[in-house]
């Protein structure tokens, strides 16, 4: 890579022969190129990192003046709520959103990253668990920052994120159902493989314990936070002859399926079942009856995000420091923010009736 100035071509050359490659792979390293071994990549921009290397002009010479927010799919009403908060901050910095759609609920296809590297956003929001280390420090090379939302609960600690209390939801759902004078109450949430549905079952658990109730291992369901989950899952919970009077449901979309199942088998909610859900989608407050659930602050976890990828990406465009403290990325902690989640008390939870 050449530059109009003299200093940052010897620059250049003189990491390029302190690194012991070629002017070619400095420009590689630069540009995000995949085809730079993670070693070399990593020797490279600590090395320009110490040489106060930085690129000429600002974000609107060298990025597009975007945001990305990056799903693995792209539910009609969860999505919309992260979505409406990204979109009102970026419309702040004059910037414009762009969404897509890759990989699975762990992490983005690896032919995302060549896109991304094209079309050079301000910044990334990522709403997976996860970013594999290679795909950073490519972020990195562009002078790209990123932010997971974390719903899964379980990005690496070196990984700006936002989440939410997934344990304090779990525990104040089913202390409400305690409360209410049931005993009986059984859990369905998401794959056991994501750490937000541990969590959640986790805060259940607490409560239980808590109150000295015991926990029927059988009564926790494992499944997807879809509403064909949560009917398949209450259908089996429904079916027993000691069946639960509550059932505290991992998501609002899993809690309309155990409404459903408990519609066919003719059980009315609340008198005879209660049920609460988690994320307060817009949809809670429509159904009949209206349902009591966790708040999960999606729309402000969407603005927290967007604000701090953008805040990331300004503190790059600063000019670096000066003498060695200017090559000490990554000594400052990473940001991380943990949302609270709070208890919506409506119509589908109430005592359970003598006959329960």
């Amino acid at each position: 890579m050449e530059s109009d100035v003299a200093g940052e071509r010897v620059t250049l050359a003189s990491v390029a022969e302190e690194a012991g490659v070629s002017l070619s792979t400095i420009s590689k390293v630069l540009n995000g190129r995949a085809d730079v071994s993670p070693p070399t990549r990593a020797r490279v921009e600590q090395l320009l990192a110490e040489r106060g290397y930085r690129r000429r002009g600002g974000r609107s010479e060298s990025r597009a003046e975007l945001i990305e927010l990056v799903f693995h799919e792209l539910d009609p009403i969860w999505s919309m709520e992260l979505i409406g908060g990204v979109e009102q901050v970026a419309k702040e910095h004059g910037l414009s959103v762009v969404l897509t759609v890759s990989g699975s609920r762990h992490a983005p296809d690896p032919d995302w990253i060549e896109g991304v590297m094209r079309r050079r956003p301000v910044g990334v929001i990522l709403v997976f668990s996860e970013l594999a280390p290679e795909y950073r420090e490519r972020l990195h090379s562009r002078a790209i920052s990123f932010v997971i939302v974390d719903p899964a609960g379980d990005p690496s600690p070196d990984a700006p994120s936002v989440g939410s209390a997934n344990w304090s939801g779990g525990l104040a759902a089913t202390r409400h159902l305690i409360e209410l004078g049931h005993t009986r109450i059984a859990a369905i949430t998401g794959p056991e493989d994501m750490m937000c549905s541990l969590a959640r079952v986790d805060g259940y658990r607490s409560a239980m314990n808590s109150a000295g109730l015991a926990i029927d291992p059988d009564w926790i369901r494992f499944g997807d936070f879809h509403v064909s989950g949560g009917r398949e899952r209450a259908r089996e919970l429904l079916g027993r002859p000691d069946r639960p009077t509550a059932i505290f449901a991992g998501s609002d979309m899993q809690a309309l399926g155990v409404m459903e199942a408990a519609r066919e088998r003719g059980i009315r909610v609340p008198e005879e079942l209660s049920i609460v859900g988690y994320d307060d989608i817009p949809l809670a407050r429509w159904l009949t009856p209206r349902l009591t659930t966790v708040h999960q602050p999606l729309r402000r976890m969407g603005e927290e995000a967007a604000r701090l990828a953008i805040r990331l990406a300004d503190e790059r465009d600063e000019p670096a420091a000066t003498g060695a403290g200017s090559g000490e990325r990554g000594s400052a902690p990473t940001p991380r923010m943990d949302l609270a989640t709070s208890l919506v008390v409506r119509e589908s939870t109430a005592p359970p009736t003598a006959a329960s």
